[in-house]
């Protein structure tokens, strides 16, 4: 399973792009650098950052870019 996170950047600029459990912990960090503005895909396959898959449930995810910051929520299913 995958999920796919799209997101448009204005400018170039350092994005950080993180998937969390529901108890904030840090799950899997998926893009941690400059990028050029325009619009991008991210997929995430259900992996933590030791590459283990992780269990199903609500998990969120932390987009920021400059001085923009969203989190949104998802679930995952097996």
């Amino acid at each position: 399973p995958t999920t796919e996170i799209r997101h448009f950047l204005p400018n170039n600029i350092e994005v950080t792009l993180v998937i969390y459990d529901v108890k904030g912990r840090s799950i899997k960090s998926l893009v941690n650098h400059k990028k050029a503005a325009g619009f991008y895909s991210v997929s995430w396959d259900a992996k933590n950052d030791m590459g283990e898959s992780v269990s199903a449930g609500m998990y969120m995810y932390t987009i920021k870019a400059g001085e923009f910051r969203s989190t949104k929520k998802m679930v995952f299913l097996k």
